[in-house]
């Protein structure tokens, strides 16, 4: 992240202060900037013909102060319905938790005194994800559970070497940085320019898939994704808001993928139930083990994953055990299936 960059998350974070007072918590105050952000970064990229007329960030600067907070919950309700299918996804069910109009109206006007044109210069994906770094690291946030470190995600991502020829997918996306960082290595170790038609639609509509299941954290993988250039095809590719353990997660797995990268949640199920998916071979409760079996069930042939998972998925017994050996009879046969249709 560049000094400019670095400044800019800076004084961003900073405007949280302005909102304690309003008993706004870390998470809702990045969730509240998203919105705030989405309307004044459209702008700033002469992207705002996707939000509606009447409700852009200049209509909502102009307004007088006393008036600011009530056109600004009409906006944040208008949005959820009206617009482009990316406005509609990061304003859906949206509501603010701002309560005092000053308040609303220092944000405005600090977001609006920023060098934007540096943050344009450098790119507004770094300067979000230096917002989102920032929530992950605060630990009253709770937000370090969507949040994988980047060194981390780049090492994963260096040691796997997608390529143009992947289908990714990252089935517990949280804010999206597996696919992003898989997006940064593919096009620098290729060069787009010769990129075919074929390839060019495929990177645009059939390469990156993902799933969150708190709306919250969904919208910011969206806006993640577009300001790193990865605002996906709605009838293909994305981050879909959804439950993997569910009926959501049949869907997913049967895409297929021929990379896999995640971090997915550990521990049991809320209440302890079992997922409401019909498509595992081992029920279970235990979320890593589930995940699992998404896993190595949604890969293509010969595909590959790079997955976050706690120690005791290697040694647990009962239903652990079997997985594992569904696991390994999996890796057997393509193995076997691979030596027999090798050319001698």
């Amino acid at each position: 992240m560049s000094t400019t960059t670095h400044d800019i998350v800076a004084k961003l974070w900073n405007l949280c202060n302005i909102l304690k007072d309003d008993g706004v918590t870390y998470h809702q105050y990045v969730t509240e900037l998203t919105y705030l952000l989405f309307l004044k970064m459209a702008k700033e990229t002469g992207t705002e013909d996707q939000i509606p007329e009447g409700y852009r960030w200049n209509d909502l600067e102009i307004k007088a102060a006393p008036d600011r907070m009530e056109f600004y919950k009409i906006l944040l309700i208008h949005l959820g319905s009206a617009g482009s299918r990316l406005v509609k996804e990061i304003f859906a069910n949206a509501s603010s938790f701002i309560r005092k109009p000053a308040t609303l109206s220092t944000l405005v006007s600090e977001i609006d005194k920023l060098d934007w044109y540096s943050a344009r210069q450098e790119g507004m994906g770094d300067l979000y994800e230096g917002l989102l770094e920032k929530n992950a690291n605060e630990k009253k946030s709770g937000a370090g559970q969507y949040f994988t470190p980047r060194p981390l995600i780049d090492s994963m991502v260096a040691v796997m070497r997608p390529t143009l020829e992947d289908i990714i997918q990252d089935p517990a996306a949280g804010t999206g940085g597996f696919l992003i960082a898989a997006n940064r290595y593919i096009r620098e170790h290729s060069d787009s320019d010769s990129w075919t038609e074929a390839q060019q639609r495929k990177y645009r509509r059939g390469m990156f898939y993902g799933m969150e299941h708190v709306q919250d954290t969904h919208r910011l993988a969206l806006m993640n994704l577009m300001l790193h250039g990865l605002d996906s095809d709605p009838k293909a590719s994305g981050i879909r808001y959804g439950d993997t353990l569910g009926s959501d997660g049949e869907a997913l797995s049967e895409i297929g993928a021929t990379l896999m990268l995640t971090n997915p949640p550990f521990g049991t199920k809320k209440g302890g139930g079992l997922p409401t998916r019909t498509d595992f071979t081992f029920p279970t409760s235990n979320k890593q083990f589930c995940f699992l079996q998404h896993i190595y069930r949604g890969l293509k042939p010969g595909g590959r994953a790079a997955v976050v998972l706690p120690d005791n998925v290697l040694f647990e017994g009962n239903v652990g055990k079997q997985i594992r050996a569904d696991l390994m009879d999996i890796a057997l046969r393509e193995h076997v299936k691979t030596f027999v249709n090798s050319p001698l």
